[in-house]
């Protein structure tokens, strides 16, 4: 079939490897504009770019892939069928109609639960035991389309968004290869979702991943920190200053002092967690924390932190608010 895909981010890419491999006429590949990062602003392409220029595919990057001009470029193409991976962009009618079989999108989760931007981190915040992806047709409504196929993905619980965005993304690129030669074949019935189960997983903001140790329980936070692994990343205030906490376990002890309150593992009755370096009590038990990363630092182990930094154990890491307030 001559296919043009549209994608964007790391999620994006093992559906484009597949569709090269798989043998498809890929016709054309449409990706966000160049954005600049870091700190020096530099212009950077999305992954799927640079992708899919290593393969000498034609890409095409235009703000708006709904306006009139880029509706007509798109039908020039004269695709049988469009495939979405984290595109980034909504897709009016006119975009819709141009491929004869439709527009599919491969999403992460398995619908009606989780529509919407960040459906990984969703279920991880939610204690989800599995997720997965869904191979829909896309309609006008947010991820509401109907499903042709889907394939489960279980959460372990060492999981982070990263790690489970990868599984997820190798398995919804082995499902789409095998459900467009069937959807092609009019071999499959979509079935419609149930609008009574959908959930809605809402674009991620920084102070999402701000943690509240007074109101959360330490099984929160710990898949908070799971949940906002690698971006936006869990963090406190230490004094005013930020701490982000990239690895933490739950432990199975209360201690005395209040929620937020830094302690050592010395002298405490029990073993020390593995690979926790300091703990953290919260509002109904403590935290091992494993790795941290202080402000302006570099990413390293707690226990090295608090090698470093002897003087928190007994301080106590604070809401945005209540550090600003002292």
């Amino acid at each position: 079939m001559r296919v043009v895909f549209m994608g964007s981010p790391e999620f994006a890419l093992p559906s484009l490897r597949r569709l090269i491999d798989s043998g498809h006429e890929i016709v054309g590949v449409y990706t966000q504009p160049d954005r600049p990062v870091g700190r020096g602003r530099r212009l950077a392409p999305p992954p799927i770019k640079t992708l899919a220029l290593e393969h000498g595919l034609a890409v095409f990057q235009p703000p708006s892939i709904s306006k009139p001009e880029s509706v007509a470029q798109l039908r020039s193409l004269a695709p049988d069928v469009g495939i979405i991976a984290a595109y980034g962009q909504i897709l009016r009618q006119p975009v819709l109609d141009v491929p004869r079989l439709g527009i599919l999108n491969v999403h992460a989760s398995l619908l009606p639960r989780w529509r919407g931007a960040a459906p990984i981190p969703a279920a991880i915040l939610a204690g989800d035991e599995r997720t997965g992806a869904t191979i829909m047709r896309v309609v006008l409504a947010l991820d509401a389309g109907p499903m042709l196929d889907r394939v489960e993905v279980p959460i372990g619980p060492g999981d982070t968004a990263g790690t489970l965005l990868e599984r997820v993304a190798n398995a919804g690129a082995e499902l789409l290869v095998d459900v467009l030669p069937r959807w092609a074949a009019g071999a499959i019935k979509p079935q419609e979702q149930d609008e009574a189960q959908a959930t809605y997983a809402p674009q991620i903001k920084k102070t999402d991943a701000l943690i509240d140790w007074d109101r959360e329980t330490a099984d929160a936070i710990w898949r908070k920190v799971r949940a906002y692994n690698p971006w936006p990343v869990a963090y406190s205030h230490l004094e005013s200053q930020p701490l982000r906490i990239l690895e933490c376990m739950p432990l199975s002890h209360r201690s005395e002092a209040k929620p937020g309150t830094i302690f050592t593992f010395t002298g405490m009755g029990e073993p020390k967690p593995p690979g926790a370096g300091f703990g953290v009590t919260t509002r109904d038990a403590d935290l091992g924390i494993i790795r941290v990363q202080g402000a302006g630092g570099k990413a390293m182990a707690a226990a090295d932190y608090l090698r470093g930094h002897p003087e928190i154990a007994g301080k106590r890491l604070r809401h945005g608010a209540e550090a600003a307030g002292g």
